[in-house]
């Protein structure tokens, strides 16, 4: 376990083409979880807790760490399972995350290890598993299957983001007649895809959305089979990096060395702010980056971006 704790600072800031490393942790059951390293700060035994008044019982308190008040959310009862008994904090742990620019940790009963994977292995939640269910991918590890929690489905729940765009920036893209062609949106998170196609609507564009890299390439070699430029059809792509089968970082390779998808802006848009690697995006040649998620620099960005054309 010892090796588990130290090892994950001085991981976060691995950035591999089309690879990830997961670490891997139990609720209360035999079940194995995992969750995307880049996005852990810390793991650590479960500290002493405050509660706050009136919150929510998933969120089992506050913890002063390293000079930062943060909530403690217990990952078993965000899911829906039975929350960690009081009993057994002592023995617990916290993986102190970073998403959207916020930190928060997640009481989870034990932790494992960190495996090092291709994006490839990591599959897209069964269909008809429905809307309900907290997973955007899952994997097998030692025949075992490996369920990977949608993080931004439980912070939309717990601590919901303001959504909807500012009613001058509305105003300003109703002023702008001109037609755009539509926007490509790649997310695995259904809860993303929502918030970014309503940001996006907001200010007049048309959407289209794909759950992952490979399907996404996949659609814009389809545009392009005739011979036409991509930006004959779309106005620009939006993708999270972290996704199963192909990561953004791969998905803009992939575009940017293919001569008739190269010339469309791809912005990478993600939750991993606090370890991401601004090198990794020049080398991979993405055009811009933002951290999720404030759907008014979003809608201000996309609004400057259609308007160079």
């Amino acid at each position: 376990m010892t090796g588990v704790l130290q090892s994950v600072n001085q991981r976060t800031q691995l950035v591999g083409q089309n690879r990830l490393e997961l670490l891997l942790f139990r609720l209360r059951g035999r079940q194995v979880y995992g969750i995307n390293v880049f996005k852990v700060k810390e793991v650590l035994q479960c500290p002493k807790l405050s509660s706050i008044p009136n919150s929510l019982a998933v969120v089992r308190g506050v913890s002063h760490i390293r000079g930062e008040t943060i909530p403690i959310v217990d990952m078993s009862m965000a899911i829906g399972l039975p929350g960690v008994p009081q009993e057994e904090l002592a023995t617990s742990f916290v993986i102190i995350t970073e998403y959207n620019r916020k930190t928060q940790g997640f009481l989870v009963s034990g932790v494992e290890r960190i495996l090092n994977m291709n994006w490839e292995d990591i599959m897209p939640p069964p269909k008809g598993a429905g809307k309900d269910v907290y997973l955007t991918a899952v994997t097998k590890i030692d025949e075992k299957l490996v369920e990977i929690i949608d993080v931004e489905k439980i912070l939309s729940e717990v601590s919901p983001l303001r959504e909807d765009v500012n009613e001058e920036l509305v105003s300003r893209s109703a002023a702008d007649t001109k037609r755009h062609l539509p926007v490509l949106v790649v997310d695995d998170s259904a809860v993303a895809r929502r918030q970014i196609s309503r940001c996006l609507t907001a200010i007049g564009m048309e959407v289209i959305t794909h759950n992952d890299g490979r399907q996404a390439l996949n659609y814009l070699q389809s545009l392009t089979q005739d011979g036409s430029s991509i930006r004959d059809h779309l106005s620009l792509i939006i993708s999270d990096v972290e996704m199963p089968e192909m990561d953004g970082y791969t998905l803009v390779t992939r575009i940017k060395e293919n001569p008739a998808l190269k010339e469309i802006f791809v912005m990478l848009h993600t939750s991993l702010s606090g370890v991401f690697n601004l090198a990794m995006v020049k080398k991979v040649g993405a055009d811009d980056f933002m951290a999720k998620f404030s759907p008014d620099e979003l809608a201000e960005r996309v609004m400057e971006l259609i308007g160079q054309d």
